[in-house]
């Protein structure tokens, strides 16, 4: 299999579409000898006969056909991999788990655009530790709590304050703010992958229950219904307004840290770019 390539996949596309060998030797800008040649060393290395030819005709085998539909796939996957090893200055994605910048999410979209028309933002959500940044989702990621994976660096760009999301007919919610020995005894909906809250918030004698979900969406769909509460970064409000739901600040609960990740080895060329426009929309708003 090492011997197959992707000329000789391209050629064999090419005679299957152009319909003659003459024809995919035009469309590829080689001899028709070429074509022959190439055509006959992939058959020869995968040992299967993948077209018939005539005097007037060329029609693929049946393995001739499985052979270039599976052809087709490789070729696109080929190019993806080019365009997504050439377009690291044309285009720029940007991972979060939950809530991107949160009121900053539109000022920093337009004011970007504005000042690098050639580099194509993109938010991408991706709900893991990295903000699909070990996945390879994204370029650059926000995050709400510390990397411990040492392959990324991070820098703190701005700090949020905590919010608790509480039912909208729960007795908190009629409070401007609430403590947090005044949720001991609830129960406190956490994702433990990316959430930033954990049982740690509270002193060991008066940690909450904690019930575990796994997206934003399920975790707002539970505290609507009553069933418990969550503590969070003041951008899920901003980001994820939900009937029902009402967020109140957590007076006495230390801010959250946002964090802009990045390959330490393999750093976006817009890095300090962004840095600068996400620190200073985090210090001025």
């Amino acid at each position: 299999m090492d011997d197959i390539e992707l000329r000789q996949l391209r050629c064999l596309v090419a005679i299957v579409d152009e319909g003659s060998f003459t024809d995919a030797a035009i469309a590829l800008g080689v001899s028709q000898a070429a074509v022959s040649r190439t055509l006959a060393g992939l058959e020869r290395a995968l040992g299967v006969r993948l077209l018939r030819r005539t005097s007037r005709v060329v029609t693929p085998t049946a393995t001739g056909l499985r052979v270039v539909a599976q052809a087709r796939r490789v070729l696109a996957d080929a190019a993806v991999l080019v365009q997504e090893a050439t377009s690291g200055h044309t285009r720029l994605r940007i991972g979060y788990a939950w809530s991107a910048v949160g009121r900053h999410t539109v000022a920093f979209q337009r004011r970007w655009t504005a000042a690098h028309p050639g580099i194509d933002l993109h938010l991408v959500r991706v709900n893991t530790a990295s903000a699909g940044l070990a996945e390879g989702a994204c370029d650059l990621a926000v995050v709400r709590r510390p990397l411990e994976d040492r392959r990324f660096d991070t820098a703190i760009v701005g700090l949020e304050r905590r919010l608790c999301a509480i039912a909208a007919d729960d007795p908190l919610a009629r409070r401007r703010s609430v403590r947090l020995g005044e949720l001991t005894g609830r129960i406190l909906w956490v994702d433990r992958r990316t959430g930033t809250t954990t049982p740690e918030l509270w002193p060991p004698d008066s940690r909450p229950v904690v019930e575990e979900t796994y997206d934003v969406d399920d975790w707002l769909t539970v505290i609507a219904a009553g069933r418990g509460i969550g503590v969070t970064a003041e951008s899920t409000a901003n980001q994820y307004p939900r009937p029902g739901v009402v967020y109140r600040p957590v007076c006495d609960a230390e801010p959250v840290a946002v964090r802009l990740a990045w390959w330490r080895d393999d750093p976006h060329p817009a890095l300090q770019a962004v840095l600068e426009l996400l620190s200073e929309l985090y210090r001025t708003g």
